[in-house]
Order: C-alpha cells, then sequence, then structure tokens
C-alpha cells in the first residue's frame, strides 16, 4: 500500500459515498429500526413511521440510535408522516402523493436521508431472517 493511499492523498480516486456507510448502519440495526417501526403502527402512532439519518444535529423526530452512543457514522431518530406535515417538511397539498409512494411499511423502512447537499426519501427494504 503506498502512503499517498493510506492517507487518501490520491486526487484520481473519488471520495467515498457516505450513504455507503449508510447501509451498513441500516442492514446492522435492521432489526432494532423494524420494531420501532412496529411499535408505531400498533401504538396507532401512525401508519406512516419515517425515519431520519443524519449526521447532524437535527429536531425532528426522536432519536433511537446515536451515532456517538453506538459507534457509527449515522444517528436514526424515529418519526411519522403527522410530524413531517405539521413541521412542514412535506406540504400537506403533497400528502396523498406521498402516500400514494410510500411502501410497505413491513417490508421496507422509509428513511428521510439528510446529507450536506440535501435530503431525500428512500426505501431501503428490510434484511429477511
Amino acid at each position: 500500500m503506498e502512503p499517498e493511499e493510506l492517507l487518501n492523498e490520491n486526487n484520481n480516486d473519488k471520495k467515498q459515498s457516505p450513504l455507503l456507510s449508510l447501509e451498513t448502519d441500516l442492514r446492522f440495526f435492521n432489526e432494532s429500526i423494524k420494531e420501532v417501526a412496529i411499535e408505531i403502527m400498533v401504538e396507532g402512532l401512525s401508519s406512516y413511521p419515517i425515519f431520519i439519518a443524519h449526521q447532524h444535529e437535527i429536531a425532528l423526530g426522536e432519536v433511537i440510535l446515536d451515532r456517538h452512543d453506538i459507534n457509527s457514522e449515522w444517528s436514526i431518530h424515529a418519526s411519522t408522516l403527522e410530524e413531517f406535515i405539521e413541521r412542514g417538511v412535506i406540504k400537506k397539498e403533497l400528502k396523498q402523493r406521498f402516500i400514494d409512494t410510500y411502501k410497505n411499511p413491513h417490508d421496507f423502512m422509509c428513511v428521510f436521508v439528510i446529507v450536506p447537499e440535501g435530503a431525500n426519501f428512500v426505501f431501503f427494504p428490510y434484511v429477511k431472517d
């Protein structure tokens, strides 16, 4: 291995996407995230659980996995469609469009991924046993 590789000073290499580490975290914490989603639905809080993945401080949802506590690159918050509408993240007039594109919450986690370049929804499949 060359010292440039170790220090990541080779300018020809593209920077690794932070989404690769997010995928690793989502797979690793798959079971915990699914349990929270089911709890949100069973308790009648929402039929549309949303998980927020971020690397900064945010004031949305409830922390379920803090990256500092779990030695990870991503923190995960649990939220709902209702909170996203109430807080103005999703406009009220776009609620039905969101519901129409929302995938089965028993098969997919709905993740609102926040990165410096922006934010977007991703439906990530739960890992099957």
